[in-house]
């Protein structure tokens, strides 16, 4: 049986790398045992691979190892099915656009329902928060079809206000396909949160510059803080006394919630993309965290804050367990690729994580 020289190319990718003991076929792919060869980097086997990848080569490809020995099987992978936009997916989209803009109209004080045409006037919080959870879903998006794992494009959820002050429940995606390995796992993971990070950063700084400073005067509704936000707001606002206090812009408010959005997912849960991210690295320790984790929301929600009762129960009721499913090559030693993705996602989830999200005084 003749090989695809989409494997071909594979096999001599990695012949680049490491010295080639024996080549079987099975099936339509083929089993290499190899070793690397001396002076190379321990990722390089996989580098070399996920560079055909990049590069566009339909490659599929699992390490393993046995026994002492290193083996791949190389498979001639099929692209997924170009998934074009459905109305269903423009509907949810266009009305979340709508009810995100009647929030932010709602939060400058105009009334969209006695005035409709102020609804306009809700652009800057419904254009960062559509922009945050955009590109937070089209992360995963990117990583998925990157990896060839067949994946739905992103569905919005519009919740009108009242029923909630941001107009959302959020995005998601449908992975529809099966994850291959565990790099993929954590780069499909990982690329929603980084993603969306690094949109609320800078939404957050440009709408603390459009903030304003106030007095500090009877009851009010009162964010939480980060680190991040800590740092962002002594940096725009060094001078603030102990009688004042900052009235966030829409923008602002808008980055605040991406930074709890990134901070909820992150949790090492289940199939949250902190649960991918944590399985990914600790194999089947992630059971043993992600039950801490759990149990430890029981004490955060009865002595910070109840809204981690909330969200332990939504997540127990969404996904009934916090032990992610089983993926292949999830017990092999970690490269430094994967070290520095689980340790940038480690400091993004520091900098958002908010003790006490919410508050009235």
């Amino acid at each position: 049986m003749a090989l695809s020289p989409t494997i071909e190319r594979g096999v001599q990718a990695l012949s680049r790398v490491a010295i080639i003991e024996a080549r079987a076929q099975v099936n339509n792919g083929e089993v290499v045992l190899y070793h690397l060869a001396e002076g190379v980097a321990e990722d390089a086997d996989r580098a070399a691979l996920d560079r055909l990848k990049g590069e566009g080569l339909d490659l599929d490809f699992d390490f393993s190892r046995k026994d002492g020995h290193s083996y791949v099987t190389l498979n001639a992978g099929a692209r997924p099915k170009t998934h074009r936009v459905s109305p269903l997916h423009i509907y949810l989209f266009l009305a979340t656009v709508l009810t995100t803009l009647a929030a932010g109209a709602f939060m400058q004080g105009y009334d969209v329902f006695r005035q409709p045409w102020t609804i306009i006037l809700g652009w800057p919080f419904s254009l960062t928060l559509m922009a945050i959870l955009g590109t937070h879903e089209s992360g995963h998006y990117v990583y998925a079809r990157r990896h060839h794992v067949d994946v739905s494009l992103p569905y919005f959820i519009p919740v009108p206000p009242p029923l909630t002050i941001i107009g959302t429940f959020g995005a998601f995606i449908k992975i529809r396909g099966r994850i291959p390995n565990r790099l993929a796992l954590l780069e499909i993971g990982a690329a929603g949160p980084i993603a969306g990070f690094l949109v609320a950063v800078p939404a957050l700084f440009l709408g603390l510059h459009l903030s304003t400073v106030v007095p500090v005067e009877g009851a009010g509704f009162i964010l939480g803080d980060s680190l991040l936000l800590k740092f962002a707001s002594a940096l725009m606002f060094p001078a603030l006394g102990p009688t004042e206090d900052i009235l966030l812009h829409p923008v602002a408010f808008a980055g605040w919630i991406g930074m709890l959005i990134t901070m909820l997912n992150l949790l090492p849960l289940a199939q949250l993309d902190g649960g991918h991210i944590a399985y990914a690295l600790l194999g089947d320790r992630q059971a043993w965290l992600g039950r801490a984790v759990f149990l430890a929301l029981i004490p955060m929600g009865i002595f910070l804050s109840p809204n981690w009762l909330f969200w332990g129960l939504l997540i127990l009721i969404l996904m009934r367990t916090v032990k992610h499913p089983p993926i292949h090559d999830v017990n092999r030693p970690l490269t430094p690729h994967e070290l520095r993705i689980g340790i940038a996602c480690l400091v993004i989830f520091i900098l958002c994580f908010i003790p006490v999200p919410f508050t009235t005084s």
